[in-house]
């Protein structure tokens, strides 16, 4: 297993590796404490693909069928955020909700994977909030604007690799408290089954990523909170809405 990050120091972004609680540069091999840099998304992404309705027990909370295949919609790359950045309540809306999430990130280039084949494509997988400005998805009739904003896409602290995806606890907390508990082999669709299919609609780039749904157990955020998502051998992405 490898948690690798992107973080920058003195104005200079770099990948790098965490290894007893430091940062190793990919590029000069130098050395960094944690708390000597600032953490950013763990990947560069040209899109976010994100999945609804994915968890049964999600399902069941909205009374909704079971999907026949994966309800997939977009979130652009300029929503994106890493762990310890500012979530910004944008004034348009009345009701922007958390949304705990694991998510894929894409290793290299992936069109029309072949079943049994995803796991070739992946990098890793990270904690994802899929924040969504929850009046206006509703007064909309579709995701585009709720879910767009800047900030509105908080992916990290960092990948890790070579675990397993499919049976993972995943919780949010607000302000301390829990709000969210499952476990990703509640998913209607597995890690590798999304990869499969979205990569048969649409070209999947080296560093995108697929949030791959939220249990059940969603709920609005007010200003000054702090939301934490948290997956088991992932970690903990941190952020506070503003």
């Amino acid at each position: 297993m490898t948690v690798i990050g992107r973080f920058r120091h003195n104005h200079v972004d770099f990948t790098g590796e965490i290894i007893a609680g430091k940062v190793h540069s990919h590029i000069g091999g130098r050395e960094y404490e944690m708390d000597k840099i600032t953490i950013l998304p763990p990947c560069k992404p040209t899109k976010v693909v994100c999945v609804g309705l994915n968890y049964k027990d999600h399902a069941a909370e909205m009374n909704e069928k079971l999907p026949d295949e994966p309800v997939i919609f977009l979130k652009p790359a300029s929503s994106v955020i890493g762990h310890g950045a500012s979530i910004i309540y944008p004034p348009q809306s009345h009701q922007v909700d958390y949304e705990a999430e694991l998510a894929v990130v894409i290793g290299k280039r992936a069109r029309h994977v072949k079943p049994g084949h995803a796991k070739d494509y992946i990098l890793g997988y990270t904690c994802f909030n899929d924040v969504t400005a929850r009046d206006l998805q509703k007064k909309d009739g579709q995701w585009t604007r709720a879910k767009s904003f800047d900030t509105f896409s908080p992916v990290g602290p960092f990948v890790v690799t070579d675990i397993d995806p499919r049976k993972l606890a995943i919780k949010s907390k607000l302000n301390g408290r829990v709000m969210q508990e499952s476990n990703t082999d509640n998913m209607i669709f597995d890690p590798f089954q999304l990869v499969e299919f979205i990569s048969g609609v649409m070209t999947l780039e080296q560093g995108d990523v697929i949030a791959t749904g939220t249990p059940s157990g969603v709920g609005p955020m007010n200003k000054g909170d702090i939301i934490e998502i948290e997956i088991e051998k992932i970690g903990t992405l941190k952020n506070k809405l503003m």
